[in-house]
């Protein structure tokens, strides 16, 4: 929340795990304005839950690369809906696992 993207995203399908959105969400110095944003901008999006799937994914790959948790399920997400992984994280984006694309925030 701290940060902009350096470039606009590419026009597209994209999707958020609950876990993402509940942090967007969460933050405390969040302003009415600012959450009302993110809940527009979560009503144009796809939000999903933790399936069977994404649970046993998260777990192996914490098992093999040691993330913090939260980011093993998002990982898992990407992976199990074949989708491109959006990071700015350099330690995720590194992943072989799955397909990752790095994103700048300024």
């Amino acid at each position: 929340m701290g940060g902009r993207l350096a470039n606009l995203l590419l026009s597209g399908k994209y999707l958020i795990l609950v876990i993402t959105e509940i942090e967007l969400l969460f933050y405390l110095n969040i302003t009415s304005d600012k959450e009302v944003q993110i809940r527009d901008f979560l009503t144009k999006i796809i939000v999903v839950g933790i399936e069977v799937n994404i649970k046993e994914l998260a777990i192996a790959l914490r098992k093999q690369y040691k993330p913090r948790l939260p980011d093993a399920i998002i990982v898992a997400t990407a992976k199990c809906f074949n989708a491109t992984f959006l990071t700015n994280d350099v330690k995720l984006a590194n992943l072989t696992k799955i397909n990752t694309q790095s994103i700048q925030i300024v």
